[in-house]
């Protein structure tokens, strides 16, 4: 809705469409990729995890390991390795790493949008490769402990935010409406009050922010909670998420990624 209609609301509310779409393309895809996993073990197969709590991630080159894997590293396997990878010199490595980013979002449409999502993300990789730390962060961030460190939540705040502006290209539905939604962001507008409706968009973000947080070094957030909880309370928390689904999902919608 904030998307379809930018030009009506101001800098902060558009920030905060920036958001939840983030959360909405993170919850269809993943979504959709746990259901095939799920429905793929009942017959016996198992397929590859596809996403490992990207959004936790505290650079963009982890980001980039924990979303969406299965792309990711066929990309890396079969164009990014055979083009010489990180290996030659700093002319090959700027080249590949825009090629194989450039590339992996043209592979999402023929739009200039996802040509400039591609490219704003081999910007933000290409630091880290030239500084030879795109391979620092290999650990869930946290881990063992309740909460991160400044350090960590500083990186993950920092990460999440380019992230999320690289999505405004991706969602835009052309380069100019993606600079108009970008120039009322950076406006006086942007100290305004955000307007969002229904509020409960924002509860159900945070509701599934924690639970994800808690299961994060697991292969799924509620792969333990059966360990972790009493029967009744686990078979209440079931039948809670169940009843969400039936209250905000049970709707005819087809997934985002159908499209490309």
């Amino acid at each position: 809705m904030i998307f379809n209609n930018s030009n009506q609301y101001g800098g902060s509310t558009l920030v905060l469409g920036a958001i939840l779409f983030s959360f909405q393309i993170y919850g269809d895809f993943s979504g959709y990729s746990d259901i095939a996993i799920g429905t793929s073990r009942l017959f016996g197969f198992d397929i590859m995890r596809n996403f490992a709590f990207p959004y936790f991630s505290r650079d963009i080159a982890e980001f980039w390991r924990r979303w969406h894997i299965s792309l990711s590293t066929w990309f890396r396997d079969y164009v990014y390795i055979p083009l010489g990878g990180s290996r030659g010199s700093t002319y090959l490595k700027i080249r590949n790493t825009f090629i194989i980013f450039v590339v992996s979002g043209f592979w999402h449409g023929a739009n200039w949008t996802f040509v400039a999502w591609g490219a704003l993300n081999a910007l933000y990789f290409l630091p880290l490769l030239l500084t030879q730390s795109n391979r620092q962060n290999l650990e869930i961030v946290a881990k063992g402990d309740w909460l991160p460190g400044v350090k960590e939540f500083f990186q993950m705040g920092t990460t999440f935010a380019l992230t999320v502006l690289a999505w405004i290209f991706f969602r835009a539905e052309n380069i100019t409406h993606a600079f108009a939604y970008l120039g009322e962001i950076f406006s006086l507008t942007i100290f305004t009050i955000p307007e969002v409706k229904p509020y409960y968009v924002v509860y159900l973000v945070i509701f599934f922010i924690i639970i994800e947080w808690m299961g994060r070094e697991h292969q799924y957030a509620l792969e333990k909670l059966p360990e972790s909880i009493s029967k009744p309370l686990r078979y209440g928390f079931y039948y809670l998420l169940i009843a969400l689904i039936f209250m905000y999902g049970a709707k005819e919608q087809e997934f985002i990624y159908f499209q490309f």
